[in-house]
């Protein structure tokens, strides 16, 4: 710990002194600050970006010199320093982008620009499509359009968001010890139009990622203000219906408010309805109390309810007794909620030091009914389950920012504490029939469990270089009272994880990065079974690097590519379907990352991603050392026209290879490759378009088990794929009136 806290201390305390400096501020023309514009001082070659209030300072200036600035969603601009003395004020105007002008910064989360890029081209309107932006992350549905989708990235079945990371404005998706399963990342509370930037990452290489970080990260930024407010209506197959609405409602330059809220209600494919309805509301209110303090408030709430036709044995459809959107038992569904209370407190104390501050609470419900074995293990009854709990979660996170000029050296510095405690009361797992009677209770108690963490990250330019150093803690505490003993429990672990970092930038031009990450990480695993496994192997660490370049190689293409890999102490993971504890080993995952971005013309661009991985567990013999479900080649892409004389669409793709459904890969999920059609127009005040999902009508498989299940009329088990079919042709239309 010692070692820790000095780095801490040693950042904290580090000063020096700015020689021929000058300080600035970046706007747009709402005269709202720019975060992450790019300063060059044209002389020099030296660089900086804008902070998250639009300040940036820069050293070595002389009057007469030449500033660059630049965003990717903004021109650029050349203003000369008149006086050295005086604070600029710059003003940037917005623009759509164009690769031609889009400059590689040298930053350690370079490729979130291809992120910002595809949802610029492409806007979204589902939470299912705008995950879907995170190059090399598929993702999956399989309950009724309620329950969280399944993840894949980087040869993981990250089931629910077991080793994914994901938040919104910092407040954290992913639920610690669910009833459902570990990670799980609901992300329906968020409205898509409200999201101004995605931030991603592959890997455990980032100081500010903990929990659930081992195959990345992605972090939502939404919308400080609107411009205008617009209502939205959605029609489409399958009693499909949406209706959003976005007000602005107060929109000054140093003070901005607005809410949306959306209705969604659709009956799906299937041939028993879904039922499925869900209502979101937002507001954001954003403050600049003076020249120094910013101040945001942020209010959410969605409530969501369902049925759903559940996951389907193969044989049942091979032998005709159902179709490919029938049920075996269409009792599935469930019904959540989630209301989230956010603030944030900026204080800028000096042009080169910043204080973040974030705390927010969320309260969440949750109710699932399943039945994945049928008659397996209750030939009378059957096997449904139910999952519930009520949870509130609590958190802050405070983080000073500061900078540094040493002679040719830039330093800037995070240095951040933070905490986060999950309390989940009646935690349980029942078995029960048609959703209304209780059988027996397999599992039930109160989950209290906290995480502690603090991280101090550094970043070294030196000319063409960025040396990024980097250590966490996270320090955990489990408490697990367990209601069905007839004896009062209440126990408890604790355990702490150092995480060190290393990522090297080196930024030949502003055409080509070339950059080494690596890093170790961890997810947590389920207080029950950290409880149950007396507190071992309970954080289970993962080690990996990156190695790979960002190019340009002229100016209206950009190639990413990146060689991967992967060592995992334990996949020790809480199954919630079960109520069971599956360690499975040493793990390893290896492979390639390639993404490219082209502009053919003006109107039109094109972009894909391929990403291939061998995924073994090391300790098995080979043949029996298949991870399942594990993805080993997906491609994305798409054709884009862009915005020309309002007009735009898109024919986008999506390719999942077959894969290993279990160890020996005697079961196969099966693979599919599926296009989406949207096209639009766009007019002063209003936006029509429509929207086809599975435009050539293939049958495919969203998401596939291999699971064993009896049905009612059988006296022996099978164990084959079970899956949910992928939506069929679906046609929607929409239109969009601005006021």
């Amino acid at each position: 710990m010692k070692p820790f806290f000095s780095l801490i201390l040693l950042f904290t305390i580090f000063h020096t002194t700015f020689s021929q400096s000058i300080k600035g501020i970046v706007l747009n023309s709402e005269e709202k600050p720019i975060q992450e514009a790019y300063i060059l001082h044209q002389k020099t070659g030296n660089h900086v970006h804008t902070d998250a209030n639009g300040f940036f300072i820069i050293s070595n200036i002389s009057e007469n010199d030449i500033l660059s600035i630049s965003h990717v969603s903004y021109q650029p601009k050349n203003i000369t320093v008149n006086n050295i003395q005086d604070s600029l004020k710059i003003y940037l105007t917005e623009r759509e982008i164009k690769i031609p002008e889009i400059v590689i910064n040298p930053t350690i989360n370079a490729l979130n620009l291809f992120t910002n890029i595809d949802l610029e081209v492409n806007p979204v309107n589902s939470s299912q499509e705008i995950l879907r932006k995170v190059p090399g992350l598929i993702i999956g549905q399989h309950a009724g359009g309620g329950k969280a989708e399944q993840l894949f990235l980087r040869g993981f079945d990250l089931d629910h968001g077991t080793d994914i990371a994901i938040d919104v404005d910092g407040i954290p998706v992913n639920m610690v010890s669910h009833a459902h399963g570990q990670g799980y990342a609901d992300l329906h509370f968020l409205i898509p139009e409200t999201v101004q930037k995605i931030n991603f990452g592959k890997g455990s290489y980032y100081a500010n990622q903990g929990n659930f970080s081992t195959a990345g990260h992605v972090s939502f930024a939404t919308k400080d203000y609107v411009k205008d407010s617009s209502v939205k209506v959605e029609m489409g197959q399958f009693n499909t219906s949406r209706f959003l609405g976005i007000f602005n409602l107060l929109n000054e330059a140093n003070n901005s408010a607005y809410i949306a809220s959306e209705l969604l209600m659709t009956d799906g494919p299937f041939d028993s309805p879904q039922n499925f309805n869900r209502f979101n509301i937002f507001g954001k209110y954003k403050t600049q109390l003076n020249e120094n303090d910013k101040l945001a408030f942020t209010l959410s709430h969605f409530t969501s309810s369902w049925d759903a036709s559940g996951q389907i044995p193969q044989r049942a459809v091979d032998n005709g007794s159902i179709d490919r959107f029938g049920a075996i038992d269409d009792t599935e569904g469930g019904l959540t909620s989630r209301s989230n209370f956010l603030l944030n407190y900026d204080k800028q104390l000096s042009s080169n030091t910043l204080i973040k501050n974030r705390i927010y609470y969320s309260k969440y419900n949750f109710e699932l009914y399943s039945n994945f074995t049928f008659f397996l293990e209750d030939p009378v009854n059957g096997d449904q389950i139910k999952q519930q709990e009520s949870r509130d979660i609590f958190g802050f996170l405070s983080e000073i920012n500061k900078r540094y000029n040493y002679k040719n050296t830039q330093i800037s510095t995070q240095t951040a504490i933070g905490y986060r405690r999950d309390k989940s009361n009646a935690n349980e797992l029942s078995h029960t029939l048609n959703r209304k009677t209780t059988l027996n209770q397999i599992q039930l108690g109160n989950i209290d469990e906290t995480n502690f963490f603090g991280y101090v990250n550094a970043e070294f330019k030196i000319n063409k270089w960025v040396i990024n150093p980097a250590l966490r803690l996270d320090h955990f505490k489990f408490i697990y009272n367990d209601l069905l003993s007839e004896n009062y429990t209440n126990k408890q672990e604790q355990k702490s994880i150092i995480s060190p970092k290393l990522n090297i930038l080196y930024n030949q031009s502003k055409n080509l990065q070339l950059y080494l990450k690596s890093g170790k990480g961890f997810h947590s695993n389920d207080t029950r079974g950290v409880i149950s496994q007396n507190g071992t192997k309970i954080l289970p660490a993962s080690y990996g690097a990156d190695l790979g370049f960002i190019w340009s190689p002229n100016s209206n293409l950009i190639i990413n590519t990146a060689a991967w890999y992967l060592y995992l102490d334990q996949e020790f993971v809480y199954v919630g379907d079960a109520g069971i504890v599956e360690p499975s080993g040493k793990t390893i995952r290896k492979g390639i990352d390639f993404g490219i971005r082209y502009h053919i013309n003006d109107w039109l661009f094109f972009n894909n991603n391929i990403n291939y991985t061998y995924a073994r567990a090391i300790d098995e013999e080979k043949g029996n050392d298949y991870i399942p479900l594990a993805p080993d080649l997906t491609i994305t892409g798409g054709l884009n026209l862009l915005n020309e004389n309002g007009f735009y669409g898109g024919l986008n793709y999506r390719y999942l290879k077959s894969r290993p459904a279990n160890e020996d890969n005697s079961i196969v999920a099966k693979g599919y490759f599926i296009t989406d059609f949207n096209f639009g127009k766009k007019w002063k005040n209003f936006d029509v378009g429509i929207t086809i999902n599975n435009l050539f009508n293939s049958d495919w498989n969203e998401t596939q088990f291999a699971t064993e299940s009896r049905l009612e009329n059988e006296t022996e088990s099978v164990e084959e794929i079970h899956f949910t079919p992928g939506t069929p042709f679906y046609l929607k239309s929409y239109i969009t009136y601005k006021f």
